[in-house]
């Protein structure tokens, strides 16, 4: 029988959508205010979705303190109150758009859990603004 269990997770970070290929005319008609040239920040709230087999011996499908920690390690550490363009390697050559940060998270996950789960992530950048990764 295939499960599913979720964590949630929290973070603050700034961040500016801008393409340096475009003039600012052109960044401000595309990412609007998210294009400041000061940056703006969100209160990131994160889903971690794992699915796979319930383990028979400890009737979990996943220890979620050692899911806890590797969300802690691996995107809180990361990303908390800090400015993605600035101070996180993988956006100094990418747009830190929701869905660029949601794909993150998920390829940093991934290397650190067993094979047999599948990984999937949504990332909210307000209540009412949120992407998924569902995995590959």
């Amino acid at each position: 029988m295939r499960i599913s269990v979720f964590r949630k997770a929290h973070f603050n970070a700034a961040h500016r959508l801008y393409n340096p290929n475009w003039s600012e005319e052109k960044n401000r008609e595309v990412f609007g205010l998210c294009s400041n040239e000061y940056y703006h920040g969100h209160n990131y709230e994160l889903e971690v979705k794992v699915t796979g087999e319930i383990d028979p011996e400890t009737g979990f499908l996943i220890n979620l303190n050692d899911l806890k920690q590797l969300i802690k390690e691996y995107v809180e550490h990361r990303y908390d109150h800090k400015n993605l363009n600035i101070e996180v390697e993988e956006f100094k050559n990418l747009n830190p758009t929701a869905e660029n940060i949601c794909y993150m998270i998920w390829k940093n996950l991934r290397p650190h859990l067993d094979k047999k789960y599948d990984l999937a992530v949504r990332l909210y950048e307000t209540p009412r603004n949120f992407v998924e990764f569902p995995g590959s």
